[in-house]
Order: C-alpha cells, then structure tokens, then sequence
C-alpha cells in the first residue's frame, strides 16, 4: 500500500521549499519516467519536489537523491521536479485507484509540432502519481503508463490548450509486488478503466485553476499551503 502524501519544505536558497512524501508500507512495484528512479522495478517511496523557476542543479537525478537522503527515505525510489506549489496537489480516488497530480499548464505543446526557436519559461509540468491495488506485469506498467498519458490528454483538451501536455511530464504508476498479475491496463482494462478516469479527473480538475509558479507565488505573498491543499485535497 501507498500512504498518502505528506506535505513538507526543505531549505534552499534561502527559501523554505515545498515538497510532497509518499511512503511504501512495503516495497511496492513501479513505472516512471522520473528523473530520479525512471524505469521498471521495486520502490520504496515517490518525492514530487516543487523548484524555482530559477532552478540550477545540473543533475536532477542527484539533487533528488541528496533531497530523499535528508529526509531519511531508505532504499530505491522515485524522484519528480516540478515548478507547480506541490501543495496544491489535486487526489481523486476510482475503484481503489488513487491518482494524484500536480498540474500546471503554463507551457502546453503538442507532442510532434515544431519545437520553438527559444524554449518557454512559463511553469509547464504535469506530474502523475498512481496507486493501482493489483499486481502488474510488466506491459501492463508500461500500458498504464499510456492509458494516463492518454487521459491526461483528453483532460487537457477539453480544458481548452491544442496541446498533448507540456515538455517535461512525468508519470509514475504503484502497484503491489505480490499477488495474481494482471496482462493489462488499457482504458478498457479492469484496472487501466479506473485509472484513466481517475487520472482524467485530476488533471481536469488541477488544470482549471490559473497556474502561478511557486516562485512567482512565494514573492506575492499568496495564501498559506496548508490552506489550498484543503481546498484541492477533498476526503475519499
């Protein structure tokens, strides 16, 4: 099982950083194309860290791994980068599939348009965190991995932006690592049904608040974290 997601900072800059903390109660199976733990293989724990928009490591995979380490997180896990405030994470919970998801749109493309000749530097990433409580095979990993990426999608078109996401999007799908394995996890799968509807959910929902960066937030004085998370966090 994964717990749900505790909210804390970290000291940085001189700022007081937000960060999400998801624990395993046991070591538990996963996909993701995180920057920190990207793969297939067994985890004990998923960090969504928010950054400014300043941000200058030159290796995300090991300022996420110093991050886990002060935080005491032990063995192999997933690590995610975000400008979005990861206070404002949205859940939505479908037939025992948990999904959260931070969501900011500042920066939408399609997938196989042109890139721009200068990059955009408006906060722009969707990050997905799932709980499927079946046990997955492999390709059935990598097809949930698909079947969010596709709802993700759907949420954001019918939100307005012509876009298939933003340029740096993660996704990370949990399951347990004991039991009968499910083949599959498309959209019309037993698991992969509630998955995308879930997913679909959060994205829709996150997506339809203006996204400020946390940075940008920070500066203005914005209402405290404990306060939107509450108001994007409903119980269930």
């Amino acid at each position: 099982m994964l717990t749900e997601p505790f909210l804390t900072t970290r000291p940085e800059d001189g700022w007081d950083i937000p960060l999400l903390v998801w624990r395993a109660e046991t070591p538990l199976r996963a996909v993701s194309s995180g920057p920190l733990g990207g793969g297939i293989g067994v985890r004990h724990w998923v960090v969504n860290a928010t950054v400014p928009m300043s941000y200058h490591h030159d290796d995300p995979a090991d300022h996420l791994a110093a991050l886990a380490d002060r935080l005491g997180l032990a063995g192999p896990g997933v690590g995610l980068l975000t400008g979005v405030d990861v206070a404002e994470v949205v859940r939505r919970v479908d037939t025992g599939v948990r999904v959260w998801a931070t969501v900011g749109l500042g920066n939408p493309v399609q997938a196989a348009a042109p890139a721009p000749a200068a990059p955009a530097q408006r906060v722009g990433t969707v990050n997905i965190v799932a709980y499927v409580p079946a046990a997955l095979g492999d390709a059935a990993l990598v097809n949930a991995v698909a079947t969010a990426t596709e709802a993700k999608t759907q949420a954001i078109r019918e939100l307005g932006p012509i876009a298939t996401g933003t340029p740096t999007d993660a996704v990370t799908v949990l399951c347990p690592a004991d039991g009968p394995v499910e083949p599959y996890a498309g959209p019309r799968s037993t698991w992969g049904a509630p998955l995308a509807r879930a997913v679909h959910a959060a994205v829709r929902d996150g997506g339809a608040v203006p996204c400020v960066p946390w940075s940008d937030r920070r500066v203005a004085g914005r209402f405290p974290a404990d306060r939107r998370a509450a108001e994007r966090h409903p119980p269930g």
